[in-house]
This record gives structure tokens, sequence and C-alpha cells, in this order.
């Protein structure tokens, strides 16, 4: 989960010293400029192209954040997006393996980081290369974005990759249980599915449907390219000029999700019963996108409740041998999710005195409010965990591509700034707002312990 800070980390000052004005390119408008980094748009296409160049050491990260998540998903295409980023590896006529020019063996030769992910309102794919590379992997980054192979013989041996992922998450506890909860708070909303998809879906979904999702959200103007680190912006632009700037808009308009969660007027609860040890409690609240104004208070308000030793949760609960640790933040996404407490059981702790301690803590949160001290301390520990979380080019721009996901890069910087302002009032009165009992979905994973094997016959 993203952590903020209230300061730019030093790879971002460097960048604000030593960076020019932004560049004129033919064929590219200039759209807006904070925080060092520029964002252009690719007039033949749309495509967003954002760059930070930083010319202190000689490596640049590429990345392209598609704005496609499984909150794009309906039922019998749950997992979709997930299995098709796998797909994207397999390679296209110009760029696979019997040619020795494949993704992987390039990036592999080069010595690059490389990987993709999904989550629920974006996938991305990224290499961290020496700058000298940084066209060879735009060559084939670029390719794939229209002349991908989608074969079956790909999918089906790709599929039980991704079903084992699937099998891994039902395996553990925090993360069985935070599907469950995620599937009852939201009855309408996409967000009603993981991201990983549900297992009928993974195994089943034919390659004409993954045909049909790439052809419907892999385009230029649904995409932003992320470029960060040792490049001359001019130069790079022409690069993604000349292997971005053939491929045309999506012929279609690309489909927004408008589907909005009813309001919720009752708590709900949910329970998972499998093999296990130690028992887990999660307590959801419905909460805001991570765009919205209240989201920095309720921040701070997580990291007050649940974050290290000095915590509320910490003291009231692990350490007093209720608990072995508690997590406690907003979501941060496009579109309204939830503020979520998890509290892994200690041995003989009980689900009932464990849940009472975390309702009872908010409620003394929303009675009597916080300290200005809590408020330094947690401004402290967001700070802290924001530096190290972008350091180096790599870590910048995956930061800013959980900003593209949630709507606005601008994010990057903007929530710094806002955090500066949070109030004990604001997290007093954000608390109130949101940790609504009626809006709240609470779960319990209790482990069903398996019986002892019978001793043997003497």
């Amino acid at each position: 989960m993203l952590k903020r800070s209230l300061a730019i980390t030093a790879l971002l000052v460097s960048a604000l010293a030593l960076r020019a004005a932004a560049v004129a390119v033919e064929g590219f408008t200039l759209i807006k400029s904070l925080g060092g980094i520029d964002e252009y748009r690719l007039d033949a296409n749309g495509l967003s192209v954002l760059l930070l160049s930083d010319r202190t050491a000689p490596v640049a990260t590429f990345m392209v954040t598609y704005r496609v998540g499984s909150r794009n998903e309906v039922t019998g295409t749950t997992g979709a997006t997930h299995l098709l980023e796998h797909l994207m590896f397999k390679g296209s006529p110009n760029f696979n393996r019997a040619k020795g020019n494949s993704i992987d063996q390039f990036l592999e030769s080069v010595g690059a980081q490389y990987n993709a992910t999904t989550y629920l309102d974006r996938t991305n794919y990224y290499a961290q290369v020496g700058s000298e590379h940084l066209e060879g992997y735009m060559a084939i980054e670029s390719d794939r974005l229209r002349n991908l192979w989608l074969h079956e013989d790909d999918r089906r041996p790709e599929m039980t990759v991704v079903r084992n992922e699937f099998e891994i998450g039902e395996n553990d506890p925090t993360q069985a249980l935070d599907k469950e909860i995620f599937a009852a708070a939201f009855q309408a909303h996409p967000y009603h599915h993981s991201t990983i998809g549900w297992r009928s879906d993974i195994e089943k979904v034919s390659i004409e449907k993954l045909r049909e999702f790439y052809d419907t959200f892999y385009w230029p103007d649904n995409a932003t390219a992320t470029i960060i680190g040792d490049f001359d912006p001019a130069a790079a632009l022409a690069l993604v000029k000349k292997y971005y700037g053939a491929y045309p808009k999506a012929p279609k308009p690309i489909p927004q999700v408008y589907t909005e969660e009813p309001e919720q007027t009752g708590p709900r609860r949910v329970m998972v019963q499998r093999a296990g040890e130690l028992g887990t409690v999660g307590v959801s609240w419905k909460s805001p996108a991570g765009s919205h104004p209240d989201y920095p208070a309720l921040q701070v308000l997580g990291m007050i409740m649940g974050s290290g030793k000095t915590s509320r949760f910490y003291r009231a609960l692990t350490d007093k041998n209720l608990t072995t640790s508690v997590s406690s933040e907003p979501g941060f996404f496009h579109d309204p999710s939830l503020f979520q407490v998890y509290a892994n059981l200690a041995p003989n702790a009980t689900h009932e005195a464990v849940e009472k301690i975390i309702l009872d803590e908010v409620t003394k949160v929303k009675t009597d409010g916080v300290t200005d001290a809590e408020v330094a301390t947690a401004l402290g520990k967001i700070r802290a965990s924001t530096a190290y979380g972008r350091d180096g080019s790599f870590a910048i721009a995956s930061g800013i591509n959980e900003d593209i996901a949630t709507g606005d890069w601008t994010l990057f910087i903007t929530l710094d700034v806002a955090l500066a302002k949070v109030t004990a009032t604001d997290v007093k009165r954000v608390a109130n707002l949101y940790l609504d009992h009626n809006k709240s979905t609470t779960g319990w994973f209790v482990p069903i312990v398996a019986p002892a094997a019978p001793a043997a016959a003497k």
C-alpha cells in the first residue's frame, strides 16, 4: 500500500535543481508541469507521456500504465486483465523467442530489471535499463501495444500459472479473508471481485474473450508512458514518436465504469473457516477515492491507529499479547473503496475480544479525537516511508503509476502538500464521517486445526 510524505525525495530534488525548462517537440502538446515532471500528449493518438529527467546515474525507467484493471471486468471475465498481462510476454511476429529477440531475452541480455503488475484500476509494464538500452526496450514495449500474439497454446499453460497464484492466495488467511470482505462490502461495483479473479473464470475464459479485452483497452489513448532517469527529454520524446506515433487512437470510445455502489444501510459480516493455525479479524468501512480531499486525513488516521509501537492498536492489542500484528489504512483507488483494519490473533486470543477492542479504540477516536503529537508522529512516519519508497527511478515510476491509476498523476506531488495541512481536528472529523458502523463489513478468519493423528498401537 502507498505511504506518502510531506517532502520530495532526493531524486526529485536533484531533478528540480538540474532540469531545464520543458521542451517543445513537434507532434507533442505540453499539458502541464509540476514538481519537475512534464506531461505531454502525443497528438497523433492521445498517448500521455510523463518525463522526469535526472542525469546523475546512467539508468532510466520506462513504464507504460494502461488504465484498465479488474474494475473493468464482468462476470465471466474476472481475472482476464491479469491473465492477459501474463500473455503479453508471449511475443509478437516482430519480437519473439524463435527470433532470439523476445522481450525477456532482450532485457535479460542487458541486465534490466523488468516485470508487469495488474491491480484494481490499472495494468503496468516496466523495465529499468542502462540509458543506452532505452530505445531497444521501447521498440519491443511499443510493439506489443497492438501486435501481440494471442494463441490458445499459450493460454492453456499460462492459465495453470495464474491458477497456482490463485491457490497461493486462497491459502493465505488475510488474502482469503480480504477477498470475502470486498465481495460482501461491494455488491454492485466491480471492486466486488479480486484482481486474480474467480477460479472458474481463470480456467474457462476463452482466447477470443482475451483478444476482445485486448482490442478494447490496449490503445495509446488509454495509456501513459512514464520515463524517469538519465535521458535527454527531446530525444526521449522523439523515440516515443518513432515507436508509438504510428498507432491510431482506439477505434471506439474506451468503455468507462459507471456503476456506483449503492448506499450501505447496515453492517455486514463474513466468516472464512479453513485449515490454519491462528485467526484474523478484519473490520472495513466505506471510504472515499484516493483523489478525494479527505484521503490525506484518513491516511494519517490509519497511521495513528495501526503503524508501529506508538499506534493505538499496538498498545491496546499487540502489547497485551492479543495480536501478533495489526494494520490500518485507507485504500488508494480510483473509486470509493475501504478503510481497513486487520488484526492477526495471538495464540489463545479470541475473535470476540479482539474485535471489541478494535471497535472500542475507534469509538475513542470518534469521541475524544487524537492529539497534535500523534498527528506529528504519523506525518513523520509517512515522510520517512515515502522517502525510502522513492529511492531511484523505478521507485518513483512505481509511485506515479498508482497515482495515474487513481486518476491524476499530480497526486504524486499534491498529496504531500495536502498532508502538511492535516490537523487533529481533521482526523477526528473523518473518523466520525467514514467509520460508520452501518457502513462496515467485518470478517473473521477462523482456523480449522486438523485433528492429531491417532497414536500407533503398541
